[in-house]
């Protein structure tokens, strides 16, 4: 039987170990992959974000123009894959998401970050790469990731595989 889930866990010690956790993601990154990462205000989510577009741009500094798409709603930065960068935080529910033309974002040529995703999780993908983001310190980070499906699982074992 094919593995349909993957799970791993890692610690970040300050926001450029969050960055650069971010970057190993960037680097393996496939299209047609939506990644939903969770976590409390404050968690590190931009922040990882941040890597992951510098690692799919590869290195050439995209992640400075990175911010919080809160109140623009979708961010896009450009890369190997183009990104979509989405905030659900202000969305007054999962339909909302689709409005924004959700289901259309994620495709060969792009992958999709969804911050707050636990906001719409009725409208992920079954297949998904999720991230939970927990503070356990002031600048420390846990990280859990749950991979769902062969494309996630794929970019998970990378980012474990190659992580420094």
């Amino acid at each position: 039987m094919t593995q349909t889930t993957s799970h791993w866990h890692t610690k970040t010690e300050s926001p450029e170990e969050t960055q650069q956790l971010g970057q190993l993601l960037g680097e393996v990154l496939t299209g047609n992959l939506v990644v939903g990462l969770c976590g409390p205000l404050g968690a590190g989510k931009t922040e990882f974000v941040k890597g992951v577009a510098a690692g799919n741009a590869n290195g050439d500094g995209a992640a400075l123009g990175v911010t919080s798409p809160t109140f623009t709603l979708i961010n896009e930065y450009p890369g190997t894959l183009t990104l979509y960068h989405l905030d659900a935080y202000r969305l007054e529910s999962p339909d909302a998401l689709r409005s924004l033309g959700f289901d259309e974002l994620a495709t060969q040529d792009s992958a999709v970050l969804v911050e707050w995703a636990d906001r719409v999780v009725e409208v992920l993908p079954t297949q998904h790469l999720s991230i939970a983001i927990a503070p356990s310190g002031s600048l420390s980070r846990e990280f859990s990731f749950s991979a769902f499906g062969p494309t996630a699982i794929k970019c998970l074992e990378a980012i474990r595989k190659s992580e420094r």
